[in-house]
């Protein structure tokens, strides 16, 4: 090797380890905050504070978010102009980050107003969103969709430029467009109008419909692209608040479907309104109440699943409550509808007094399990909460169980025997009083998984079945006496439409609205919606 080779191989290697020390210093290092930024944190000017947290959250440095989070948690001090933060009995200094020994015992805390906490909130959500956890990330562009600054720009551009999740990435998009709606470039400012079209957030279009404006935008094009944006956003929220009212109005009709069903049975074989029929919805509700309170006392580890064990109890304690009132008081009243209808509304006061008595007047506690909590976003902003996909479900499943149990059964042949003829029938062998008792006991028992899926999206308490028992005869009747089909689409479509009037008129004038045009509706169509011939009809 020659002398002059020898001298370039060893300049290059004591280069390379130079680099490579310095490389490894950089890893260890804690990139240090400026002093001067942090000053402002310890005034008592409060929007110094905020400009200081913004700046803070704008830097995408981690020692940034340890401060801020130690002011959000009432840990950051300041002794002797110098800004500190405590972790547990350990002191670091807020700008470098290194450790102080002995830590200060003459700090006094750093506090801070709801208004200057929830900037810090937003600044630590913009610094999340470096985090190798995209569902950190995930979080933080969430949050930041309704408290966007424009000091954020450069942080979310930075975001923005390394994020390669999709859905991340759209967040941050609205995010960044939201910031720099104000820009001084005309350029950006459409760039941002138009980005936001493609948001779903409520808060866009407040700030949306100042820039169609010409006094608070100066762009013609800016403005166009603003008012095509608006449109935009407005028929997306449009849709979602339909799609929601649709949802909740089919769930609202799965509940009257349930309570509906039973007085279609009850009222086709016996021909009884059964005023006391609400509270048969409470006794499921109360039933469900009870297993709940077991499984809390006595199986605390399967709690989540005291759902599944109500159903079978809230089934047969109605169907017991309802076979004793069939026995003890509506047998001697069939054929007197006037005393029958008084009578089962003195029942129903007396079932209501009694869970007054025995649970007291005051709603009872009943939790979701845990796999009925949170939704399904089904659009942006909108969420199909699980529990009243739950109750869905459960009435289509009862809902086939009843048709298989009338159309497939023996009982389900006495049954619609009796409600056809009931004079036919007891002369061909069917025996109707026991009909009437087992007809009862089933309306009575549905009623009762009514109320157990009442439990999970309302009150329970004594008096939660008043607000049913009208607008389940309404649904019997404008379904047609003893139809399945009938009850389903008169249900259905009573809570859709009730939801949809709701939203436009009020819950008062939709309820009007609604019983005007069944009062009308059966005046014209007195057999309801699908009616087949029976003995009421030939009477």
């Amino acid at each position: 090797m020659t002398p002059s080779r020898w001298r370039f191989e060893f300049t290059m290697t004591r280069y390379l380890t130079r680099f490579l020390c310095l490389f490894c210093i950089a890893l260890t290092a804690r990139a240090a905050l400026d002093p001067a930024l942090l000053k402002p944190l310890a005034a008592d000017d409060a929007d110094k504070r905020i400009a200081a947290i913004q700046k803070l959250g704008a830097t995408a440095n981690p020692e940034a978010a340890l401060v801020l989070k130690a002011l959000n948690e009432d840990n950051l001090y300041v002794a002797s102009g110098r800004l500190y933060r405590l972790d547990g009995e350990r002191a670091f200094d807020a700008a470098s980050g290194d450790e102080i020994k002995p830590a200060p015992d003459n700090g006094e805390g750093i506090t801070i107003n709801n208004r200057v906490r929830g900037e810090v909130a937003n600044a630590l959500a913009a610094l999340k969103l470096f985090d190798p956890d995209p569902a950190v990330r995930l979080a933080s562009a969430m949050e930041l969709q309704s408290g966007v600054t424009p000091e954020m720009a450069p942080l979310l551009a930075r975001a923005l430029e390394k994020e390669s999740e999709a859905r991340i990435k759209a967040l941050l998009t609205l995010a960044h467009a939201e910031a720099t709606l104000g820009d001084k470039d005309t350029a950006v400012r459409l760039a941002a109008v138009q980005a936001l079209g493609a948001s779903a957030n409520p808060n866009t279009r407040n700030l949306l419909t100042p820039l169609t404006d010409a006094a608070n935008e100066p762009a013609e094009q800016v403005r166009r692209a603003a008012y095509a944006s608006l449109s935009a956003v407005e028929s997306r929220l449009a849709l979602g608040e339909n799609v929601g009212r649709v949802f909740t109005g089919i769930s609202l009709g799965s509940i009257l479907l349930l309570a509906a069903l039973g007085l279609a049975i009850t009222y086709g074989v016996m021909g009884v309104i059964n005023m006391a029929h609400g509270e048969l919805l409470m006794v499921g509700a109360y039933a469900t109440y009870l297993v709940q309170t077991f499984f809390r006392n006595h199986l605390p580890a399967q709690v989540d699943w005291y759902l599944p064990a109500a159903i079978p109890v809230a089934f047969f304690s109605a169907a017991l409550v309802g076979v004793v009132l069939e026995r003890t008081v509506i047998r001697w009243l069939y054929g007197r509808p006037l005393e029958t209808l008084l009578a089962t509304w003195g029942l129903s006061l007396i079932l209501i007094q009694a869970a007054r008595v025995l649970f007291g007047a005051q709603n009872v506690e009943l939790a979701n399990p845990s796999w009925m909590s949170g939704g399904i976003e089904l659009l942006p902003g909108m969420v199909l909460p699980l529990n009243r996909i739950f109750i869905i479900g459960f009435s289509l499943f009862v809902l086939s169980l009843v048709w298989v149990l009338m159309n497939k059964t023996r009982l389900g042949m006495f049954v619609r025997a009796v409600t056809q003829n009931r004079a036919m029938a007891g002369c061909v062998g069917v025996p109707t009083s026991r009909i009437d008792t087992l007809a009862f006991a089933l309306g009575a028992g549905i009623a009762g998984l009514g109320g157990v899926a009442l439990s999970q999206i309302a009150n329970v308490g004594p008096d939660m079945g008043q607000g049913y028992i009208v607008d389940s005869f309404m649904v019997v009747v404008l379904g047609g006496v003893g139809q399945l089909a009938g009850a389903v689409w008169a249900a259905l479509g009573l809570g859709v439409v009730s939801k949809f009037l709701e939203g436009w008129v009020g819950a008062v004038i939709a309820k009007i609205a609604v019983l005007v045009f069944i009062i009308v509706f059966i005046q014209k169509r007195p057999q309801g919606l699908f009616a087949f011939k029976g003995r009421f009809v030939e009477n």
